[in-house]
């Protein structure tokens, strides 16, 4: 989705700002997909012993998966990993390399914050809804959206400085 203008992961991830949370982020997405595994084979010993899985125990790895598709994208993002097609940007020279990433990092950051604003109206109504088999709000579930999304602006503002920067280099 998003490159830093040289085309390739950031220069060395750095131990600052944000470094802590990013890297918490991958351990987070890690327990949440050993969850989701783990409710998956309960069900699939539950059905192979012939005995009827808990109620809601299905909606689990659906909720989680939402969850960790959006920590995911933000600590891959971080990481300079997330995925870019980047072919014909490679063919570019430097300074237009760095115009296309300012540009597509841009986009995604007003995609992202639009999704926040919508989720303002989303979030609070899913919350008076709940799950059926859990009776979960659904509102915990549709959180992800902002939070992942604001999760994900901050890695991609990075990039478009790292952009900007590539534009006016500093001679020394």
């Amino acid at each position: 989705m998003a490159a830093s203008p040289d085309g390739g992961p950031p220069p060395a991830v750095r131990k600052g700002f944000g470094h802590a949370l990013y890297e918490g982020l991958g351990y987070v997405g890690g327990l949440i997909l050993a969850a989701m595994t783990a409710a998956v084979f309960f069900q699939v010993v539950m059905r192979f012993a012939g005995r009827s899985p808990i109620d809601g125990i299905d909606e689990i790895p659906r909720y989680l998966f939402v969850w960790l598709v959006m920590i995911g994208g933000a600590s891959a993002m971080y990481r300079g990993e997330h995925t870019v097609l980047d072919y014909f940007v490679h063919l570019l020279g430097e300074r237009s390399r760095a115009i296309v990433s300012a540009f597509v990092n841009l986009a995604g950051i007003f995609f992202l914050a639009y999704l926040i604003k919508l989720s303002w109206v989303l979030v609070p109504n899913a919350q008076l809804q709940t799950s059926a088999g859990l009776e979960l709000p659904l509102g915990y579930v549709f959180a992800a959206i902002p939070v992942g999304a604001a999760l994900l602006i901050l890695p991609m503002l990075r990039n478009v400085l790292q952009a900007v920067k590539a534009l006016w280099p500093r001679h020394s």
